[in-house]
């Protein structure tokens, strides 16, 4: 069991894109918002090192945000 331990997996929630030009993007600073083209109601992607692993959903309560798995991707699956 100790060496599952040391298994890192980065886990990245895709809310949405945008393109923009780099100019605009190092102009950003913090705090800066970007506008994403996607709807609250959207399916996001879930990826486990970024390789797309399932489907979701946001869902927000007052101040938090979460994501509720809808659909897991068979391997290989996107």
């Amino acid at each position: 069991m100790n060496s599952v331990n040391n298994v890192f997996v980065e886990l990245s929630v895709v809310l949405g894109k945008s393109t923009m030009p780099i100019h605009q993007l190092l102009k950003m600073g913090r705090g800066a918002v970007i506008e994403l083209g996607t709807r609250q109601d959207e399916e996001i992607w879930v990826l486990a090192n970024n390789v797309p692993i399932a489907r979701g959903e946001i869902i927000v309560q007052g101040e938090r945000v979460a994501v509720s798995i809808t659909t897991v991707l068979a391997g290989g699956e996107s």
